[in-house]
């Protein structure tokens, strides 16, 4: 079973099934579970067409985590993942509100501010950090909140960014309302592409605060216990995302912006090695 959810991970997040075979072999299992688990969540909208099976996935996930029932109902998924809350402790609050976060996924209501989309970094991509955290080393875990909440940011800015033509193509809009406002648009200016100007500046001031939160992970990852470098190495490849948008922001809003996979392996490498990137300057 353990493979078979690897495989999982493999085929939906690359970033993150490469960053946990860094991890020692002993943790590696419950490290996909994780992934998995946050890979199933955040296909959800692709799999529906109405919001409310979407909830009502949710909720199943909501009602198998707080059982603690170890089989997870005869799912494969659920029952690693919940046999990796039991092992490590893991707080089942924190599953609460990644998923009582995800909601928004479902619906294409626009973000409204820059604290509501850093909140929503928080409670998913900064806990996934944080949980893979406390799966490595639960000691050292609980002295990296911060820096755990600055890497989430700056992953999942990057990584909505790079979900851009998806999101456009539904009518989602990631981007806060204050921030749009800010370079003088709106979401539904910005998800009809007819002003690119405007959607340039508003994917390249996205990108800035991606990279403001990785600056700030930055100066502080020389605390960064190494047993607990796994968790926060898919991270390490947001700048190199970040730089990759900016260079080109109107195609960010048509095509993914990538690089290369021989790029994110020497990233990740350097990372695990403590050799972190330099932060991104957008000025």
């Amino acid at each position: 079973m353990a493979d078979s959810i690897a495989e999982v991970v493999r085929a939906a997040d690359r970033d993150r099934y490469l960053a946990a075979l860094y991890a020692p072999a002993g943790r590696r299992a419950d490290l996909m579970a994780l992934h998995a688990f946050n890979a199933e969540i955040a296909g959800i909208r692709d799999r529906i067409r109405e919001a409310l099976p979407g909830e009502i996935r949710l909720q199943w996930w909501r009602d198998t985590i707080a059982s603690g029932d170890l089989s997870g109902g005869g799912h494969p998924l659920a029952a690693a993942l919940m046999y990796a809350i039991e092992a490590h402790g893991l707080p089942r609050g924190a599953f609460d509100s990644y998923l009582e976060a995800r909601i928004f996924d479902l619906y294409d209501d626009p973000m409204p501010t820059r604290t509501d989309l850093e909140g929503y970094c928080g409670e998913t991509a900064s806990a996934m950090i944080q949980l893979s955290a406390l799966v490595l080393d639960p000691m050292a875990a609980t002295t990296v909140s911060d820096l755990a909440g600055h890497a989430g940011c700056a992953q999942a800015i990057a990584g909505l960014l790079r979900l851009l033509p998806i999101h456009r193509r539904r009518g989602q809009c990631f981007l806060p309302r204050d921030l749009l406002a800010a370079v003088g648009t709106t979401p539904e200016a910005f998800l009809s592409g007819e002003d690119k100007a405007a959607a340039a500046r508003a994917v390249a001031a996205m990108a800035a605060l991606g990279s403001e939160h990785m600056t700030a992970f930055l100066a502080g990852v020389g605390s960064l216990p190494p047993s607990l470098r796994p968790a926060f190495l898919p991270a390490a490849l947001a700048p190199a995302y970040l730089a990759a948008i900016v260079r080109d922001p109107v195609s960010a809003l048509s095509r993914a912006a990538d690089v290369s996979a021989l790029r994110r392996h020497w990233l990740l490498l350097r990372a695990a090695s403590g050799r972190w990137p330099a932060p991104l300057s957008l000025t």
